[in-house]
């Protein structure tokens, strides 16, 4: 058998078109959705991904206020910044892109964010309200998987879901997220403590796989018909291409594919939701406002 390669690319551009939408419904009402992005530094990285996330505004019709600050601004000027954007009416979301540079606390900076305006879903009470279930933001690339899976038809309710990693940005959150009675999944989180991973990706139904390193999980890892979401984005050296190096996620695309039922391919897989379900969120917050008022 081979995998059916889920289009992040083309799940992500019904999100948007589906937010845009709903943007011109919003305006209507003289309302427009606005983020502010903030980008400290020229990280190429970052800069990259700011530039997708304020494509992704303008294509949606929504309003863009981010703000570009040298690498050596201090964090009092940062938070600074944020108090503003928190107190500005016309600004519905707040991101700041990470990594930040080093003398400057992420904590801290994330944690200023009021939680209103907290599109990104990292702040204390918004992963509170994803522990106990009620409404809050909810982080990007975890709801983005969970949009991919739905829309995909793959069964959660039952079955067995192993996720490879636990940060707080995708691992910890995916798994809050795969254990809630609207999914209904049995979670188990691996991690770099975990003995003999292939034990238990052995035996996902779905496998979540965010590491952050290459070939993390092989072929010979993955249980036959399972559905494997790879969340990783690694830069590999290679020379027959203009940039120098490719893209390739956390697992052994060739090998996985071999075996799962459903597979993300990088790029074009999880990528793509993480920023459409910024914009989906950003759209919620400015909805948000007009229920309060």
């Amino acid at each position: 058998m081979s995998a059916v390669i889920i289009d992040g690319k083309q799940i992500a551009a019904e999100v948007k078109a589906d937010v845009a939408k709903k943007v011109e419904g919003l305006k209507a009402k003289g309302i427009t959705p606005c983020l502010a992005v903030i980008l400290v530094g020229d990280n190429p990285a970052s800069v990259s991904y700011v530039t997708g996330k304020r494509k992704a505004l303008e294509e949606a019709g929504m309003a863009d206020k981010s703000v570009v600050l040298p690498a050596d601004t201090s964090e009092e000027d940062v938070l600074k910044l944020i108090d503003e954007l928190n107190k500005d009416k016309s600004v519905h979301g707040i991101l700041v892109q990470l990594p930040l540079p080093k003398h400057i606390d992420e904590k801290k900076v994330t944690n200023a964010i009021i939680p209103e305006k907290d599109v990104d879903g990292f702040h204390p009470v918004n992963v509170g309200k994803l522990v106990t279930g009620e409404k809050g933001f909810l982080p990007c690339t975890p709801n983005g998987i969970t949009v991919l899976l739905k829309k995909m038809g793959v069964e959660t309710s039952g079955k067995n879901v192993v996720v490879v990693g636990r940060s707080n940005i995708v691992g910890k959150p995916m798994a809050l997220l795969m254990i809630r009675k609207e999914f209904n999944s049995t979670v188990t989180i691996c991690h770099t403590g975990t003995k003999n991973l292939a034990d238990y990706t052995k035996n996902a139904d779905i496998l979540i796989v965010a590491s952050g390193h290459p070939a993390t999980v092989t072929g010979d890892m993955i249980k036959e018909g399972a559905c494997v979401i790879d969340v990783g984005v690694n830069r590999i050296p290679d020379s027959t291409k203009k940039s120098g190096f490719r893209l390739v996620g956390d697992v052994d695309f060739e090998g996985a594919k071999e075996k799962a039922s459903f597979i993300t391919p990088v790029p074009g897989g999880v990528g793509p939701m993480t920023i459409a379900m910024l914009i989906y969120n950003t759209l919620e917050s400015a909805e948000n406002r007009i229920i309060k008022n």
